[in-house]
């Protein structure tokens, strides 16, 4: 499916890191990054297994503390907020993990009405009811209500844990390697998933993979994390119009061979 257009504010970060930098014991992960996330935007970070991607949203969302820099995340200073603040904010980041995350002796439905009991106090049962059609209609797996994830396929785990996630409609998505360990249609199918979210959520989303058909899908930006620092930035073909010797060849190896 070809990626709709989306309104991005260029002029609203959402997300904006200064200088960050994380070690652990004596090797440093991210050496000294700048990013920005644009309202409305999907932004892949790219970079091979070990980069530091996924150290990288685990900063952004308070799970880890970095040693240097800031990390504002819609409009708040992530590493100077209360816990409280930290938790209220959790609410509007939504991270699906690349495990998908579900509870293994939870139906589907319990696994979204989860969230919503723990986060929303005194919902009503109707208005849970309405919450968990909702998203599960968005990512087109009704007919999965009453199952158990071990009854699920990889891809429906994915959309499932996806789903949850959007159970509180959070402003900005975290995807950990949303296409690892999935086959080439079902790859297709939550890289579609993904833009659908954009557009019908108008999240702003932050992509973390290695794989170059979820990059060139899902990007409006991509920016590509080599050893620590990001060393190219922009549209997929601007990052990978070069024969630079450290980006051509992780292009070659994703879609010659």
């Amino acid at each position: 499916m070809e990626k709709a257009k989306v309104e991005i504010d260029y002029n609203n970060e959402v997300i904006k890191i200064r200088g960050l930098k994380k070690s652990f014991e004596d090797f440093a992960v991210l050496r000294g990054i700048d990013l920005d996330l644009y309202q409305g935007e999907n932004l892949v970070v790219l970079g091979r297994s070990g980069t530091g991607k996924s150290v990288l949203i685990k900063l952004i969302s308070g799970l880890l503390t970095p040693d240097h820099g800031t990390i504002e995340v819609l409009g708040q200073e992530v590493t100077h907020i209360t816990d409280k603040a930290l938790q209220e904010l959790r609410i509007r980041i939504g991270f699906s993990f690349q495990n998908s995350a579900l509870y293994d002796s939870m139906t589907v439905r319990k696994n979204l009405e989860f969230p919503l009991v723990r986060n929303r106090k005194g919902i009503s049962r109707k208005d849970i009811d309405i919450a968990v059609e909702t998203v599960l209609d968005a990512v087109g797996l009704s007919q999965t209500i009453n199952q158990m994830p071990s009854e699920l396929s990889g891809g429906q785990r994915k959309r499932i844990g996806i789903a949850r996630t959007l159970i509180l409609n959070p402003e900005i998505m975290l995807y950990d390697e949303p296409t690892a360990g999935l086959d080439p249609i079902t790859c297709i199918e939550i890289n579609d998933l993904i833009n659908e979210v954009q557009q019908r959520y108008k999240t702003s989303s932050i992509i973390i993979t290695h794989d170059l058909t979820c990059a060139k899908s899902t990007g409006d930006r991509v920016a590509m994390l080599l050893d620590g620092k990001f060393e190219r930035a922009g549209t997929f073909d601007e990052v990978f119009d070069t024969d630079a010797p450290r980006v051509k060849p992780f292009f070659d190896y994703n879609f010659i061979h």
